[in-house]
């Protein structure tokens, strides 16, 4: 059964006041799980709520910047809204730091030599392609999502002739990073050619540029993406 609408919630635009809710919370991480936009529904149904109340609590996310709401078109009837992490979004008010002691601790032992490199950017490609949803719809919008629930916070560009760059506005691994940029990139290199495997096949990753994890603004940039 599911439960009754939610009514009479505080009104609350901080970002760690909305997720303190226990439902908000736990659509946020949701959404993050699912890593792509999903229908209220949809949301509704994974969690066991009644729709209204939790399109209410999606509102009051959307209000705090926390989420982003879009249209999808059907065949029949009308668009419905669609919902998905902001790329912006800081929760609890900070931007996402991803478990920041383990990937700290496995950087520090995981040695830095070529062949080993080799093996973190394959096993960085596993995980990129376990990571990614098969039911995204248009990979270059699956794409963002992904690097979104990631915790990357991109900022996406598009150029002519299939041309496609995030860029990424927060490291969150950037305490790992410091104890070795070059595992914890090449890692995260091999995530996004696995993403690429799923959600885009046909595109190639013509610059993979690592930046200060502490200022971010590492770029993803890509070609034959199409749409």
């Amino acid at each position: 059964m599911r439960n009754s609408p939610i009514v009479d919630l505080p009104l609350a635009i901080d970002p760690e006041d909305v997720l303190a809710q226990p439902t908000r919370a736990r659509l946020f991480a949701l959404l993050g799980e699912l890593r792509r936009p999903a229908g209220t529904a949809e949301l509704a149904e994974r969690l066991g709520l009644h729709p209204n109340g939790v399109r209410a609590h999606l509102e009051r996310m959307l209000d705090a910047g926390l989420l982003v709401r879009g249209r999808e078109r059907r065949e029949r009837g009308r668009p419905r809204d669609v919902w998905a992490i902001a790329p912006g979004a800081r929760p609890a008010g900070g931007a996402p730091a991803a478990y920041a002691d383990l990937g700290r601790w496995l950087a520090r032992a995981i040695p830095a030599g070529p062949g080993r490199l080799r093996q973190v950017e394959r096993a960085g490609r596993e995980i990129g392609r376990e990571l990614a949803p098969r039911d995204a719809g248009d990979g270059g919008q699956a794409m963002e999502a992904a690097l979104t629930a990631l915790g990357f916070q991109p900022r996406t560009d598009r150029g002519p002739a299939g041309r496609l760059t995030h860029c990424l506005c927060n490291c969150p691994y950037r305490d790992a990073a410091r104890e070795s940029r070059t595992v914890v990139c090449t890692l995260h290199r091999g995530i996004t050619l696995g993403l690429l495997d799923v959600l885009l096949p046909d595109a190639r990753l013509t610059g993979f540029v690592p930046r200060d994890p502490d200022e971010a603004g590492c770029l993803i940039e890509l070609e034959g993406v199409a749409g």
